[in-house]
């Protein structure tokens, strides 16, 4: 009988998924350092989740970058509805960690958002982000439009160009159109690092730069 380790470096099949539940997990719908609601229309605006390995301080990167309006950490990509942060972990839900990336296309481009996705980590570990081992950590990014989904394309294999040419091997990071269900983290994982400022953050890319969004 296979234990919960087991699960840590493959994704589980839906009948081996945890059962999650139907309602939420409680939020707290304001952004602890700016303001800004954590959910809403945010008509105008758009949404990007992207995925880089633990979410404190991937989110912090993000809520840092002018133009991005409001952050918020959750799961994504799996099977169990409004998993917790420990069934997460235990690799059960086949969800990994993601960042809602709220921002105003008119102060900050999409390229840009990608291209900080793209140099805060290593898209090409699998199954782990640094020391961070197991399904949570894998790369990903969901889309919210088809234009968000070719731009992410052709991110990629822009980035893949460089990365091989600076000695990495393939990204592994799944782009997926149309978004899965986001759901919402533990208040106390929204905005981690700003409500405890010597956490731990596993933040760390490859040095690489992403040839995208770039005056040339």
């Amino acid at each position: 009988m296979l234990g919960i380790g087991a699960f840590k470096q493959r994704l589980p099949r839906p009948e081996e998924a945890l059962p999650g539940r139907e309602a939420p997990l409680p939020l707290h719908n304001v952004h602890y350092v700016n303001g800004q609601p954590l959910r809403g229309a945010f008509a105008g605006l758009q949404v990007l989740d992207v995925g880089l390995g633990c979410f404190w301080g991937a989110e912090r990167r993000f809520w840092q970058l002018p133009g991005v309006v409001s952050t918020a950490v959750g799961y994504q990509g799996g099977v169990t509805p409004n998993p917790t942060y420990e069934e997460v972990c235990s690799g059960l839900t086949g969800h990994t960690e993601v960042v809602r990336v709220v921002f105003d296309p008119a102060q900050v481009a999409l390229d840009t958002v990608l291209r900080t996705f793209w140099e805060s980590h290593d898209p090409t570990q699998g199954m782990r982000q640094g020391n961070d081992n197991g399904t949570q950590y894998r790369s990903a990014i969901h889309c919210h439009s088809q234009a968000q989904f070719d731009a992410a394309i052709a991110s990629r294999e822009a980035f893949q160009q460089q990365l091989s040419a600076a000695g990495y091997g393939g990204i592994t990071t799944e782009i997926v159109f149309p978004a899965a269900p986001f759901f919402y983290a533990e208040d106390y994982h929204q905005q981690y690092l700003a409500k405890n400022p010597d956490g731990y953050c596993g933040l760390g890319g490859t040095g690489v730069s992403c040839p995208i969004g770039l005056d040339v």
